[in-house]
Parts: structure tokens; C-alpha cells; sequence
């Protein structure tokens, strides 16, 4: 007896680039689909008919942002939808709770732009340490400026990291860190495991008792309930006054007026920010303008391969699904995060 296909809802530029791969996939993990195609025109819709036949979902990244909406009306109005893969690492926007509310399997892509979003924290880093905000003002004025004492640069190697998330994007971090010669503390739930480039690794209760170690403190964690609001004006006045901080994680996970004012008295020397409270940054808001900050349009991933690994986690999950095998980055329900 014959099995109906499973109706996969995939883009169209998906399918224009990896038909062949999706294929392959499919019969290595034993199945048969139906691709339920999300056009380019963004005000298309698919029909109830055909929604009601879709069982598996790709959120690729080619959908973000233009077709979105109409991505989303379909997997929404899919009843039998049972698994929804995302090329997002992130997933603390409401829209993707619903769907593990729901009962659908929600699984990431974590790990995929691991690398281009550490090279660049390890960017902001470098270009803090090394006076390049001062370098970069004169050059706008066209002014010869070299740094001179006393404002003459610590050396970065026998600095300490303090990196919180000590997933993906963070072992990315604590690698580079460690390559420059810098201590690596790092601060997560799960226990060290073999291969992590951390000199320390401490459970997020401790997280306090470490600041004071801090010349940088590095965020790469997921924002939930228990990271919201954690980086506050309490935490950052623990931190060793001209420490500084690198923020590629999300806004929420610090309390942003707290980071101004401490920026702004000098306790805090200086920061990288990728993200914010509040996107796109509001043009009044002091981060645009302050000296010692270098602020990046939630940008740090952008990178030509993404979208390559992305693909190729979500292939590799679509022969565990026809397996019956575990998922790689399956989100547990009530969190933002893989385990």
C-alpha cells in the first residue's frame, strides 16, 4: 500500500538552488514529498487545500525578510504541520513559540554563523584594544594623531575573557581569545566537556563572583528568562573599572541605560555592540555617538557561507525526521534555546 507524500512548505529560490540536494536527502531518510513552494511574489498566499498538507516546514533564509509573511500564513494554517526547521540560531521571537506551544518540533540553526559572529566580536575587540576608534576619529579629520602615553594600549595576550554562552558562538569566541593569549573563563549550564578552549568553566550561579575578573566580558548566550536584564548596573559595576564589553548575543540581556551610563563615567572603557534593546537603534540614542563605542547593525553573521551550512543542517535533520532519529537543535518548549 502506497504512502501519501508529506508535503514539505519550502521556497522557491530554495528548491532553485538545492532541488538535487533535497532530493538526496529525502531518499536517504525514506522519504517521499510533496514541495508546497512559496513563490517570489510576497503577497501570494497558498490555498487551505494545500496547506492542509503540509507536515514538515523550511524557514530558509532567502524567505527573511520580504516573504516572511507569507511563509508564515501557510505554516500557521497548516494543521499537520509536525516539524519547522529555521535558519535562525535565536529563536525568542514569539512567533516561533507558538509553534513549539503548539505541539510542532522546532529545531535551529544553530552553529551555522558561529564563526563570521565570533571573528567580528574578535574584531571589536582587537579594534578597542588597539585605539582604533581614536585612529579613525583623526582620520575623519584628517588629523595625525598617534596614541602616545598615557593612553598607550595594554597588551591584549594575559587579558581575561569572560565569555557568557558557552555554546556555538561562544567556544568561537573562547578559540580566538585563547589564540591571541588572552585567560578564557567561560560561563554556562552544561560541564566542560572535552576540547573546550576555556582555562575555567563555571556554572551561570557564579556569574557575579567572576565580573571582577573581567577585562572583557563577552555575551553569546541565548536571551531567555533567566539571561534577561542579568548584565545590569549591579554586574557591570562589578566589573574592573576599564573593562570592557562585547555584545553579539541580543539587546535584552543587558540593561541598556545602565551600559550608557557606565560608558559615559568610564567604568566601563568601551563596548562592542551588535545588538540593542530596542532595533533598529533609535537615531537619538547616545550609543550612535559615544567615543568609545562601535555599534554594528545586528550584522555579525553576515557572511557568504551561511546560508550553505544553514541548508546542510537542515538536509542532515530531514533524514534523522525520516529516520525517527534525534534532531540536531531542537528547541525545548518554554525556552529560547537548544539544550
Amino acid at each position: 500500500m502506497s504512502v501519501a507524500p508529506r508535503g514539505l512548505l519550502v521556497s522557491e529560490r530554495f528548491l532553485a538552488r538545492n532541488a538535487d540536494a533535497l532530493d538526496a536527502a529525502a531518499r536517504e531518510g525514506g522519504l517521499e514529498l510533496e514541495r508546497i513552494v512559496v513563490g517570489e511574489d510576497p503577497e501570494a498566499r497558498i490555498d487551505a487545500a494545500r496547506c492542509a498538507r503540509i507536515e514538515l516546514a523550511y524557514f530558509s533564509g532567502d524567505l527573511f525578510p520580504d516573504r516572511s509573511r507569507a511563509f508564515f500564513a501557510a505554516a500557521f494554517a497548516a494543521r499537520n504541520l509536525r516539524w519547522l526547521q529555521v535558519f535562525n540560531a535565536g529563536v525568542d521571537h514569539p512567533v516561533f513559540q507558538r509553534f513549539v506551544e503548539s505541539g510542532v518540533r522546532l529545531t535551529t540553526a544553530a552553529g551555522a554563523s558561529a564563526v563570521p559572529i565570533a571573528q567580528t566580536a574578535i574584531a571589536g575587540l582587537l579594534m578597542l584594544a588597539r585605539g582604533f576608534p581614536h585612529w579613525l576619529d583623526a582620520q575623519r579629520r584628517r588629523s595625525w594623531e598617534p596614541i602616545v602615553e598615557p593612553n598607550v594600549p595594554a597588551d591584549v595576550s594575559g587579558q581575561t575573557l569572560l565569555v557568557l554562552g558557552v555554546g556555538g558562538i561562544g567556544i568561537e569566541i573562547a578559540r580566538l581569545g585563547h589564540a591571541l593569549g588572552m585567560r578564557v573563563i567561560g560561563v554556562r549550564r552544561r560541564p566542560l566537556e572535552a576540547g573546550d578552549p576555556v582555562d575555567e568553566l563555571h556554572p551561570p550561579a557564579r556569574l557575579r563572583e567572576l565580573l571582577p575578573r573581567a577585562d572583557w566580558l563577552a555575551l553569546a548566550c541565548p536571551l531567555s528568562d533567566e539571561t534577561r536584564g542579568v548584565i545590569d548596573a549591579e554586574a557591570l559595576a562589578l566589573l574592573p573599572r576599564g573593562a570592557r564589553v562585547l555584545n553579539v548575543a541580543r539587546g535584552g540581556i543587558v540593561d541598556e541605560r545602565a551600559l550608557i551610563a557606565a560608558l559615559r563615567g568610564g567604568h566601563v572603557a568601551g563596548a562592542y555592540l551588535d545588538v540593542f534593546a530596542e532595533e533598529p537603534l533609535p537615531a537619538d540614542s547616545p550609543l550612535w555617538t559615544l567615543p568609545n563605542v562601535i555599534a554594528t547593525p545586528h550584522n555579525s553573521s553576515v557572511s557568504r557561507g551561511n546560508e550553505a551550512r544553514r541548508n546542510r543542517i537542515f538536509l542532515r535533520n530531514l533524514v534523522r525526521f525520516g529516520r525517527g532519529e534525534a534532531l540536531s537543535n531542537e528547541v525545548r518548549a518554554g525556552s529560547a534555546s537548544v539544550p
